[in-house]
């Protein structure tokens, strides 16, 4: 599991929440590495000096696990495992698959000497009806496939090396994949790749939506996918999508095409930015963002013409990254220019990025720059592009994106 060892901040957060009075929930996309996760964190433990009968593991992918089980069945069958003296770890693992899963968390969160880990493919894990129950008792670690600079890493890159092509190896992991499994399959070659992108993408679809919600239409659900792959980056409205989509001679009513974002969003499949009216200070409830959790699934979503659109591909990364650092992301808007990112760090600092492939020429540098110009206040700004030669201007830093991908300045 060498491709795995790099994930140490999520390990330490798992760390830093343990023996606390709080249910560990563990989100994110089918085979971003939630399992494995677990599994590190265990082995964590036992380095810990814990031993092995006080970590339960229950793996609800596994019908065998759960089929024909209630969850009162699960509840019973876990307590008469436990150690009675010492503190218990339960990791219950795609914990939606299993009917009123909610009402087994908190009865075991109940229960003395239990400290309780949940994982889920599904945002719903967190619904209203879960979030009431477990009000204040719970904390998210929501996970993303790997990063530019954990991707590197399992490919046993020293990305420090300053002589390295980024570009080239950007590209590979835009072409490729970002879910950890991809590393480990890479030298099979991309048509693995790309079956191994089809079966996840076609089981999310399959048994987390579709069949979830009993979507008839597979057809109308495919085509709004794949407009939204193709449209990553651009404000987009479900009243919108369903005109482009009725002039392309697809019927789709926009209470529909709605519904469908939801699904794909819940599901982790896409995230959705809303948008940010920098002079009014307010929150917009119209035309939102949505970014890829994997661009690699542009593969299956778009084809051949996956990378003509460069910057949005980047704009997409740098989203997820920003995710991966703690931020709340906003777009920002001003009339009739339009910053790509506003971004609330952990501890309430605000920060204003704008994302660009290459300064090409003087229109596209005084656009870009611009957009950050035309913003009053004394927050950061920051202008990341892929040249390599930066220069800052009016309080604006200008860096190189895969020097601040890979965090090396």
């Amino acid at each position: 599991m060498k491709q795995f060892t790099n994930r140490k901040e999520y390990i330490s957060k798992l760390l830093s929440y343990k023996d606390k009075d709080l249910i560990k929930v563990i989100s994110g996309l089918r085979r971003s590495g939630k399992s494995t996760l677990l599994e590190l964190f265990r082995k964590q433990l036992l380095d810990l000096n814990i031993e092995s009968n006080q970590i339960h593991e229950y793996n609800f992918e596994l019908p065998e696990n759960y089929l024909n089980k209630t969850w009162s069945d699960l509840y019973f069958e876990i307590k008469e495992k436990l150690q009675t003296d010492k503190q218990n770890y339960i990791f219950l693992d795609e914990i939606q698959n299993i009917p009123s899963f909610e009402r087994l968390v908190d009865g075991l969160f109940a229960t003395e000497n239990i400290d309780l880990y949940v994982t889920g493919s599904n945002a719903n894990l967190l619904s209203s009806e879960l979030a009431t129950l477990l009000s204040g008792r719970y904390v998210e670690i929501s996970i993303l496939p790997f990063s530019f600079q954990e991707y590197l890493t399992a490919r046993s890159i020293d990305y420090s090396n300053k002589y390295l092509n980024f570009e080239t190896l950007f590209f590979d992991y835009v072409n490729e994949t970002s879910l950890p499994k991809g590393a480990e399959i890479r030298e099979e070659g991309l048509d693995k790749i790309f079956e191994y992108l089809e079966a996840i993408y076609l089981t999310i679809i399959e048994k987390d939506i579709t069949q979830r919600h009993k979507i008839n239409d597979k057809r109308a659900f495919t085509n709004i996918a794949k407009f939204m792959a193709s449209n990553i980056g651009s404000p987009l409205s479900p009243n919108n999508i369903s005109r482009i989509l009725r002039n392309d001679g697809q019927t789709i009513h926009h209470a529909t095409v709605e519904k469908y974002l939801d699904y794909l969003i819940e599901s982790f499949v896409f995230y959705k930015v809303n948008r940010f009216d920098l002079r009014g200070r307010k929150q917009l409830a119209t035309q939102e963002k949505f970014y890829l959790v994997d661009v690699g699934l542009l593969n299956i979503l778009v084809g051949k013409d996956r990378t003509r659109d460069r910057g949005h591909i980047l704009e997409n990364i740098v989203y997820l990254e920003l995710l991966r650092r703690g931020n709340k992301i906003w777009t920002g808007t001003d009339r009739n220019s339009e910053v790509d990112f506003v971004c609330k760090t952990a501890v309430g600092d605000i920060n204003y990025i704008q994302v660009a492939w290459m300064l090409s020429d003087e229109k596209t540098f005084e656009r870009e720059f611009g957009a950050l110009e035309k913003i009053r206040d004394n927050y950061p700004k920051l202008l990341l592009t892929t040249d390599s030669y930066t220069q800052n201007r009016d309080g604006i830093k200008h860096q190189n994106v895969f020097q601040w991908l890979l965090d090396l300045e």
